[in-house]
């Protein structure tokens, strides 16, 4: 019997991707765990196997097509000489030049997630839904008419529910309003055009990491309540204690970044303030009990977080090895979706590149991240009143006030400037 194989969802967040290479051809025989092609999602190039035994019968999608559905069949395996073909398969087309309809905004995102009808049985009266799925759904008070499946062919799994928890039905109703609302803010693609008539300029087609990079940020910019507090941190005795510590670890090959110690910091102020140490999750909070710290690490167009788990508990030696690997496999867009998906404070460090200061926007669900500037030589009034010059590094701490008040955003400050102004405390 011939099977369909159908484009996986790689990741969580996928949605489509490419087919950037067949790793078989027609004829082939495939064992179950045999890699067959190679896909490109919106943050990775991962390899596909196939679970099922048999013979690559047809390919269905064209090596290196864009914008490729999940659940759409790529190609038929099937026993030799089995008639071999799918009514429902077409090749998926190439994906369109970039505009306003590749960016789609967050309010008609989250429309099309938890208003669009999911598939029904032919006579319209049952709907295709794992026991889990319709469970969790009972138990969240959601109609599983509102949820749109992404399972096969169009099945609602337990992903989908738990992504709709945030998006409660009264949200639908409200969805198109708020997509009316964001549609007048700006002009469409053809208006900007318009504006640039008989200007020279090359259009530049928006891949996936983009795509959601803009769909993600604009989200977090209109739903996420920002407010923003901003420290100056001494550094002069960190970065002495730093250069001591990297002459006792040259034979070892390693060398510890002001960064890493940035990562400690901040992962040891959320166990001294438990309570930041949370994610927003629709209608209720998530009160986290490991630190697991994401950093912004910039690739060519665009960027990642990889996470480090249990960041509190490793030694500085560790996360600055665990760091460059993840850093290192992010610019190749090795990273697996569970390296840089999760935690619950992230790190955007810009004082490499010579920036003073920022103000750097939240990565949902998490519930804060640190923007860090420069290091620089600067006059500050000393404890006993005089006049002193020492490097200060200024940082602004992004918050969302769903998870985090005021004084308890101060006080996780506080506490990472402390860590940071008095580094041998963080080897205690």
């Amino acid at each position: 019997m011939a099977i369909e194989i159908l484009m996986p969802a790689l990741s969580p967040t996928m949605e489509e991707g490419t087919l950037a290479k067949w790793l078989v051809k027609e004829g082939d025989e495939v064992k179950s765990g045999d890699l067959i092609a190679e896909i490109e999602t919106d943050k990775a190039t991962m390899e596909f196997e196939t679970v099922d035994e048999g013979i690559i019968g047809k390919i269905l999608v064209a090596e290196g097509t864009e914008g490729v559905k999940v659940n759409t069949p790529i190609c038929i395996i099937g026993e030799e000489g089995e008639e071999m073909s799918s009514a429902s398969a077409a090749p998926a087309p190439k994906a369109e030049a970039a505009g306003v309809a590749d960016t789609v905004a967050p309010a008609e995102a989250a429309a099309t997630t938890s208003a669009a009808p999911a598939p029904a049985a032919k006579d319209g009266s049952r709907l295709f839904a794992t026991p889990l799925a319709r469970r969790i759904a009972k138990d969240k008070g959601l109609d599983l008419a509102t949820i749109k499946g992404s399972g096969p062919h169009g099945r609602i799994i337990k992903a989908d529910v738990e992504n709709a928890t945030a998006q409660p039905a009264a949200a639908s109703a409200a969805a198109p309003l708020a997509s009316s609302a964001v549609a007048v803010t700006g002009p469409s693609a053809q208006q900007v055009i318009k504006m640039y008539e008989g200007r020279k300029f090359e259009e530049i087609k928006l891949d996936g990491m983009r795509k959601i990079i803009a769909s993600r940020l604009t989200e977090a910019k209109q739903t996420v309540p920002h407010f923003y507090l901003r420290r100056d941190i001494e550094l002069d005795t960190l970065l002495k204690f730093r250069s001591q510590l990297n002459k006792t670890l040259e034979p070892r090959g390693v060398k510890l970044s002001v960064n890493d110690f940035i990562i400690k910091a901040c992962a040891l102020a959320l166990q001294e303030i438990p309570e930041a140490n949370a994610v927003w999750a629709g209608d209720h909070v998530l009160q986290m009990t490991a630190s697991d710290v994401a950093v912004a690490v910039a690739i060519e167009g665009g960027l990642f977080t990889p996470v480090l788990q249990d960041a509190e508990t490793k030694s500085l030696s560790a996360l600055s090895a665990q760091m460059k690997d993840l850093a290192s496999r992010a610019r190749e867009r090795k990273l697996a979706p569970h390296e840089y998906q999760g935690g619950s404070f992230a790190i955007s460090n810009l004082g490499m590149f010579g920036i003073d200061n920022f103000d750097a926007i939240i990565n949902p669900p998490h519930s804060g991240i640190l923007a860090v500037g420069a290091g620089a030589k600067k006059p500050i009034v000393g404890a006993d009143g005089e006049i002193k010059v020492a490097t200060i590094m200024s940082t602004t701490l992004s918050v969302d006030h769903r998870v985090i008040d005021g004084a308890m955003g101060a006080n996780l400050l506080n506490a990472i400037k402390a860590n940071l102004e008095n580094p041998m405390g963080m080897l205690a």
